[in-house]
C-alpha cells in the first residue's frame, strides 16, 4: 500500500545543495523528507572533489620528495604504492561521510528515503512506495559524467570520474580526453605517481581560464613530463591487447595513441532524464531545469532548481550556496537573487589557479573600462623561502578603482582568491585593499602589492608634487 507523506518540504538529492537545504530547513523546524537514490554526499563526497584532492595530495607529497634537494634534504626517488593511496582516498571519503550520512539526517528530524524520485503531478512524487505531496519542492538530483560520441567508446572501458578513484593499481599510460579542470588536474597527479600521461583536448585546455593565468600552469604540467595536445580530436577508439588504440586527428593529420587506459574528462550532463518533469509542469533544456534568477521554475513555482541541475557553474560550492539562496523564499518569503559574480572558481593544479568575478578578457568583451593589476609571485618572500615562485595575481579594476575580478596562479591560490570574493561582493575598491595590514611574511601580501600599483603614478603627478612643496612651507 502506498503511504502518503505531506511534508512543507521535498528535497530530491542528498548532495551538497540538497543537504544545505534539508539541514537549513530543519534547523528552523521545518518539515523535510529528503530523497537520495544514489550515495548519500553525492558526487563531490564518493566521486569528486574529495577523492581526487586527496590523490593530488597524495602526488603533491611523490612531488615534493623528489624536489627535497632544493632545501638541502636528499631523498631517494619515491616508492608509490598505490593501493596504499587507494586506501587514502577511502580513508578520507570515509571521514568526511558522517557530515553528509542518512543517519544524521534522520537525527536532525528530516524522512530520509533511499529511492529514484518521480513527479506525477505538479505537487506530487513517486518515491521509494511514497507518494509525497508538498507544499514545496528543491531539485538538487546533480549531473554525470559526459561521455563523448566517440566511435568505438563502447567497445572499450573508458573511465570517468565515477569510476577512476576505484583503481588499485596505477595506470602505465593515462589517455585523458578533455583538457578542463577535472582532465588537467587527474593528469598532473598521474603523472607525479608515475603514470605516463596524454592529455588530448580538441580546443585550448584550461580554456575558461584567463590564458595568461592557465599558461602558467600548463607549462608546469608539460615540464613534469605530461604530454598535453591541444587541438587533438580522437575520431575513434579501438580496444587492443594492452589496453585501447586511439585514433587522432590534429591539423588534419591522422595519428594513433596507445594507451593501458582512457579517462573521460568531457564535462557533465544534469540528472533529470528520470525526474518526470514533464508531468509536473517543469521546463527544462539539455542543460538543465530552467529557473528565474531565484532559482525557482519558471513554469511551477513550487519547485526550485539548485547545483549542477540548475544550469549554471558545476561547483560543489554552488550547489551550497544555490542551497542557502533558497531557504530565504521557501522559509522567510525573502526574495533571492543569484550573484554570479561572487562565485570563485579554483583549478587544483600546483600551481593552482583561482578566480572571481571578470577576466581581462570579460572586461573588454563587456567594453568596460577598467585597468589590470599584476604582481608577480617571484616577488613574494614567502614564495621565495619556500621555492614556490611559479605565479602571479591579476585585478580587474573599473571605474573609482572598483574590484571587478581578481585571478591568482600560484601555490595555494584558492586559499588566497578568498578576500578578492569577499571585495566584490562588499563592492570594495583598490583603495580598500590597500588599508588593511597583511602579516609578513605570507603569500596573500601579492594582493595588497597589486593594488597599491594603482596609485603607482599619483607620486609623479605635477599638482600633488606642488602641494607636498607647499605643505613643507608650513614646516
Amino acid at each position: 500500500m502506498v503511504k502518503l507523506l505531506k511534508p512543507d518540504l521535498c528535497v530530491i538529492g542528498a548532495g551538497s545543495g540538497g543537504l544545505t537545504v534539508a539541514a537549513g530547513a530543519r534547523a528552523f523546524g521545518t518539515s523535510v523528507v529528503l530523497i537520495e537514490k544514489g550515495e548519500m554526499g553525492g558526487d563531490c563526497l564518493n566521486y569528486g572533489c574529495v577523492p581526487s584532492k586527496a590523490l593530488i595530495a597524495a602526488a603533491r607529497h611523490a612531488h615534493e620528495i623528489r624536489h627535497a634537494a632544493r632545501f638541502g634534504i636528499r631523498a631517494r626517488e619515491p616508492e608509490i604504492d598505490f593501493a596504499a593511496v587507494h586506501k587514502h582516498i577511502r580513508g578520507v571519503i570515509d571521514a568526511i561521510a558522517p557530515n553528509d550520512s542518512e543517519q544524521r539526517f534522520r537525527d536532525l528530524g528530516a524522512k530520509v528515503i533511499r529511492s529514484p524520485a518521480r513527479f506525477f503531478g505538479p505537487d506530487m512524487i513517486e518515491a521509494g512506495g511514497y507518494t509525497i505531496k508538498a507544499r514545496r519542492f528543491v531539485v538538487a538530483s546533480g549531473s554525470s559524467p559526459r561521455i563523448p560520441p566517440i566511435p568505438g567508446a563502447d567497445t572499450v572501458d573508458v573511465l570517468t570520474n565515477e569510476s577512476i578513484f576505484d583503481l588499485k593499481q596505477l595506470p602505465t599510460h593515462l589517455a585523458i580526453i578533455g583538457g578542463g579542470p577535472v582532465g588537467i588536474e587527474l593528469a598532473q597527479a598521474y603523472r607525479r605517481l608515475g603514470s605516463r600521461v596524454t592529455v588530448l583536448e580538441v580546443g585550448r585546455a584550461l580554456y575558461r581560464e584567463d590564458p595568461e593565468l592557465a599558461e602558467r600552469a600548463l607549462k608546469v604540467l608539460r615540464s613534469e613530463g605530461v604530454d598535453l595536445r591541444e587541438k587533438t580530436s580522437v575520431t575513434r577508439l579501438e580496444k587492443t591487447d594492452k589496453g585501447v588504440a586511439l585514433h587522432l586527428e590534429s591539423g588534419g593529420k591522422p595519428a594513433t595513441l596507445d594507451a593501458t587506459h582512457v579517462l573521460a574528462a568531457t564535462g557533465r550532463v544534469p540528472n533529470i532524464s528520470e525526474l518526470g518533469l514533464n508531468a509536473g509542469g517543469i521546463a527544462y533544456t539539455a542543460d538543465g531545469i530552467t529557473v528565474d534568477e531565484g532559482l525557482r521554475s519558471v513554469t511551477n513555482s513550487r519547485v526550485y532548481a539548485v547545483g549542477d541541475v540548475a544550469g549554471g557553474p558545476q561547483f560543489t560550492h554552488v550547489a551550497g550556496y544555490h542551497g542557502s539562496l533558497v531557504l530565504r523564499p521557501i522559509l522567510f518569503r525573502i526574495g533571492a537573487k543569484v550573484r554570479s559574480e561572487i562565485i570563485p572558481r579554483v583549478t587544483y593544479t600546483d600551481p593552482e589557479i583561482a578566480a572571481v568575478g571578470l577576466s581581462e578578457g570579460e572586461a573588454k568583451g563587456k567594453g568596460i573600462t577598467h585597468s589590470v593589476l599584476r604582481w608577480e609571485m617571484a616577488e613574494n618572500d614567502r614564495a621565495q623561502t619556500e621555492r614556490s615562485t611559479d605565479g602571479m595575481i591579476k585585478v580587474i579594476a573599473g571605474g573609482g578603482g572598483k574590484i571587478l575580478g581578481a585571478g591568482i596562479v600560484g601555490r595555494d591560490a584558492g586559499e588566497l582568491i578568498h578576500i578578492w570574493g569577499l571585495a566584490i561582493a562588499k563592492g570594495l575598491s583598490v583603495r580598500d585593499m590597500t588599508e588593511y595590514v597583511a602579516p609578513y611574511p605570507t603569500r596573500g601580501e601579492i594582493g595588497k602589492r597589486a593594488a597599491v600599483t594603482y596609485f603607482g603614478e599619483m607620486p609623479r603627478k605635477p599638482v600633488l608634487r606642488s602641494l607636498l612643496g607647499g605643505l613643507r612651507l608650513f614646516g
